[in-house]
């Protein structure tokens, strides 16, 4: 006698979400965390510790964070060499430059209120491309 079971196999690409609004982190863990490892947090400072203790493959991080912007994190994070993608969400888009987004390699930007079903759609081409070429697409 066959029993077909299906197992789910657990999420192995790993998003480090920075944002200090619980909603937006709680939010993300449930939308998100079914497909992908998130690790939600508060301070821009744990999140430089995090990404160099192990792999990340996507920083999603608010503008507007104390201690450091989203901007300087992200640039912090690329000067201590994480490679991986970066996405920007804010509820303050007249303060992004755009040219330090193409400086920093943030290959998507979002307003508040954030639409889920564009962020999870760019989020998956980001991570799963189907054409190398389409990464930033």
């Amino acid at each position: 006698m066959s029993t077909n079971t299906t197992t789910t196999a657990p999420p192995t690409k790993k998003i480090v979400l920075v944002d200090d609004d619980d909603t937006i982190r709680k939010t993300f863990t449930l939308v998100l965390g079914k497909k992908y490892r998130i690790i939600p947090l508060k301070d821009p400072r744990q999140a430089l510790t995090q990404v160099k203790t192990g792999r990340t493959d996507l920083i999603i991080a608010d503008y507007k964070l104390p201690y450091l912007n989203g901007m300087e994190l992200i640039k912090k994070l690329r000067e201590n060499g994480f490679e991986g993608e970066a996405m920007l969400i804010t509820a303050h888009p007249d303060e992004v430059r755009i040219e330090d987004m193409g400086r920093y390699a943030i290959s998507h930007f979002f307003v508040k209120p954030l639409d889920l079903n564009d962020l999870n759609l760019s989020i998956d081409r980001v991570l799963f491309p189907k054409n190398p070429l389409d990464a930033s697409a």
